[in-house]
């Protein structure tokens, strides 16, 4: 008669008592979360370019609150330059957002060992 394997503990079916440990954690995950993305879009973030002559004003849900461009800036010959800075500007403010999600989010999911969420940015 063949021998039954027990199959390893991350291989098994929940029981119904694990489940709903495994249920409450990700609701108390799931409420963490919610308040933390809150916390995100009461932060600002200040990033400049074009060293100090273009100023933005970003929040933690990526919406751009203001932008300052130096006086000297808005001579129609640097038209270009302006355009280029501002782009440059507006990358580098939604980058730091991105990274200021990532942190913020990444401490909230780290040690829940599922995978797939360290590359969606939580």
């Amino acid at each position: 008669m063949a021998r039954r394997r027990r199959r390893p503990p991350a291989m098994r079916a929940p029981s119904a008592k694990g489940s709903k440990g495994v249920m409450a954690q990700l609701q108390k995950m799931q409420d963490e979360m919610a308040q933390a993305q809150d916390s995100l879009a009461e932060e600002r973030l200040t990033v400049t370019a074009g060293g100090g002559a273009i100023t933005i004003i970003i929040t933690g849900d990526e919406r751009i609150e203001s932008v300052e461009i130096d006086p000297d800036l808005l001579d129609p010959e640097e038209q270009e330059m302006l355009q280029d800075m501002l782009v440059a500007a507006f990358n580098q403010a939604v980058e730091q957002v991105k990274e200021l999600t990532s942190t913020r989010m990444g401490s909230l999911t780290a040690g829940l060992g599922l995978p797939g969420l360290a590359g969606l940015g939580l």
